[in-house]
């Protein structure tokens, strides 16, 4: 089981950028899959996750509006579209699968760094 986020970068606000998280060793669209950005010194917190089926969707309060989840079954690929960014959206993303389960599946994350 693997995850790879690519999409990263640097932007001034306002910008912005298209996260991918190529996955392998089980099929995206199987369970509950979402991105998990990381500043130093704090916890890994969710901002946006997709539930098996495209059921439903999940964005945090401070993402509503600018951010949209989406996955792409024939790649095996998730993907979180941001747009409108600002500098506190500056993180480390992560993207994984089963974070609530006693076997987390993480993704090495993907450096997102926005300025003012």
């Amino acid at each position: 089981v693997q995850l790879v986020e690519s999409g990263g970068g640097s932007v001034h606000a306002g910008g912005s950028l298209r996260l991918s998280c190529k996955v392998s060793g089980f099929t995206v669209s199987d369970g509950a899959i979402g991105w998990f950005p990381q500043v130093p010194g704090k916890e890994r917190e969710g901002v946006s996750d997709i539930a098996s089926g495209d059921v439903s969707t999940y964005y945090v309060d401070s993402v509503k509006g600018r951010f949209t989840i989406s996955r792409d079954n024939a790649k095996n690929t998730l993907y979180l579209q941001m747009n409108s960014l600002k500098p506190e959206d500056t993180a480390v993303y992560y993207c994984a699968k089963d974070w609530g389960s006693v076997a987390p599946r993480w993704g090495q994350g993907t450096q997102v760094t926005v300025s003012s």
